[in-house]
Order: structure tokens, then sequence, then C-alpha cells
């Protein structure tokens, strides 16, 4: 019964963040720019621009879903809903304080791993049942460009289970204890890099968001998608930024842990106690990066993109593993305690 109490809330908190999330970007992006973003639709008269997200949501329900006349209808409809399932699953393993996980499996970064790769199927299906050309091709290319980076941050996450020593994403935290400098970030700082590109590329965003290259494969694969049809594949990539960004923290910045652990003047404070506010500011920072990326860098083509995949990401992370192997040998850094 707690268990599904604890699902049922961390899905809510999941589907209101990800409509908040969307507004967030539409003001950060506007701040850049030196415009004022959503600043109309009001929530009981109070906060201008803080109910658009519900506005989009009203608006997309009651558009039509249009099913092209030859498409498989079965794939096209439970096509968003396999691109989005896994965003949502994947947080049962995640621990979100010392005390609290919904699920506390000793395999939990494999559960992760096999989740994250599942959302790709949902991009092939919605190109292919759609019954159209453009939509077909714009899943290869997404399908191709997710399958790179995967691979490129699942060696970066062999990195991760090395220094840990478990698959288990509560031990991967408490064997960062010690401070800022305990994390992981310091001794795979490459690690970090290739899990930061991997993970931009992965959820299809800026400078990697060629599935959404109008000028090149008119939208990519939901091209035939209208409605709350097209909505849920949103609700995928921004449900995913959340994801990646909790795993960043989990993985390399020590998840619940205080970085101020161990410092002299505050180690008596609640500042220095672990908590689920620690992993909550860490990935609303991660977020801030993947908004300011989009609002940076300019769209990479598609050969950039599987280039940098193949022939620099993963060439670093198996490089560094070879040295994280050489570290564990002479006992150093996370191993020196071994």
């Amino acid at each position: 019964m707690r268990s599904t109490l604890w699902i049922l809330l961390v899905t809510v908190v999941l589907i209101i963040s990800v409509a908040l999330l969307t507004l967030w970007e539409r003001k950060v992006i506007g701040w850049m720019q030196l415009r004022r973003g959503p600043n109309r639709v009001r929530i009981f008269g109070l906060l201008p621009g803080l109910g658009q997200p519900f506005a989009d949501v009203v608006k997309l329900l009651v558009k039509e879903v249009i099913v092209p006349a030859r498409a498989n209808k079965v794939l096209f409809v439970i096509a968003p809903m396999i691109a989005l399932v896994p965003a949502f699953a994947t947080w049962a393993v995640i621990p979100l304080s010392p005390e609290l996980s919904i699920a506390n499996i000793d395999a939990g970064l494999l559960y992760v791993l096999s989740l994250t790769s599942v959302g790709v199927y949902g991009v092939i299906i919605a190109g292919w049942a759609s019954n159209s050309k453009y939509a077909f091709l714009g899943a290869m290319r997404s399908a191709a460009q997710i399958v790179a980076y995967e691979i490129a941050m699942g060696f970066a996450l062999v990195g991760v289970l090395m220094a840990a020593g478990s698959l288990n994403l509560g031990a991967i935290v408490r064997a960062q204890q010690g401070g800022i400098l305990a994390w992981n970030w310091f001794w795979l700082f490459p690690l970090v890099i290739v899990y930061a590109i991997a993970g931009v590329a992965e959820t299809n965003r800026a400078p990697f968001d060629v599935a959404e290259g109008e000028s090149e494969i008119v939208a990519g694969f939901h091209v035939e998608y209208s409605g709350i049809a097209f909505a849920l594949f949103f609700l995928a990539e921004y449900a995913n930024m959340i994801l990646i960004s909790a795993l960043a923290s989990v993985f390399f910045f020590g998840g619940w842990l205080s970085p101020v652990a161990g410092w002299p003047l505050l180690a008596d404070t609640p500042l220095a106690a672990p908590s689920i506010g620690w992993l909550l500011l860490k990935i609303f920072v991660a977020l801030f990066f993947f908004l300011w990326f989009r609002a940076t860098f300019p769209r990479y083509r598609y050969d950039q993109i599987m280039r940098l995949g193949w022939k620099v990401l993963i060439p670093v992370t198996l490089v560094w593993i070879g040295v994280e192997g050489v570290m564990s040998y002479y006992r150093v850094g996370p191993w020196s305690h071994s």
C-alpha cells in the first residue's frame, strides 16, 4: 500500500513538473533573448503565465487526433505510450533520499539501462505505423542517433559501476560520501562530459534535435500526429529531460548527499545533512543546462552528430575505463578505501 501511494505521488509530481518545465523553458529562453515569454494565462487571477501549460493541455485534448487512412491504427496509437512509459517507470529505482526508494533493487543500474533503451521502439513504431515516407525516414534518423548515444552513455555508466562496485543506485550514492570532491564527477570527469552530451542527444534536444529539423525532414517521425497523441511525444521528451538530470545527479553528483558535508563550520548544521532537497536542487541545475544549450548552440548537421557519437564519445569512454582500471589497481581515488 505504501509503495502504491509513493508511485502515485511520484507520477503526479512528475506530470506537474513536466507541465511547469515547458513554461520554465519558454520563460528562460525569453529572458535570454530579451523577451517576456508567456505572461497572459493566469491561475485564479494570480501569477501571469503560470496557467499557460494547463491551457495548452486543454487545447491539445480538444483537438482531433487524425489517423492516416493506411496507417497501422493500433501501433499508431500505442507508439506515444511506448515512448512515455519508460520515462516514468525508471523512477521506481531512483533513490530520492537515504530512506526513500520505491524499489530498492540490487540490479537498479541494469533496470535503468534496459528501460531507457525501450524508448527508441516508440520512435521506430511511430514512424513505421504512420505509413509515411517522411515519418519513416525521420524515425530511422532519430533511432540511429538514440542508439549511437545510448552506447556512449552505457559505457559512461560502466565507469560509474567500476567506481561504486555496485549496481544498486542507493549504494552508488553512498559510495560518494565524503564531500563534494568525493563525488564521482571529480574522478570521472571525462565520463561526466560524455554522459551530458549523450543525455542531450538521447532526448532529441538542441543542438541534436534533428528529429525536428523542419527544413530537413518535415518534423520527423511524429509528422503525422496531432492533438494529444502529438503532445505525448513532447511529454516524453520533457519527462526524459527530468530523468536524465536525476540520473546525472545520482551517478556523478552525490544524489541526496550534501555538497557541504565535511566542512568544519557547517558539519553540525542541517545543510550538511543528506536530504531529498539536495537531489531536487541538483536536478533543477541540470535542467537549466538543457534550456541554456537550446538557447545557445545552433543545430548540428546529422553527419556531425553521428561522427561525434561513434568516433569521439565511445572511444573516450573506452580509454577512461582503462584509466579507471589502472587507478583501481593502484588504489587511487574512489578505490583508495578498498
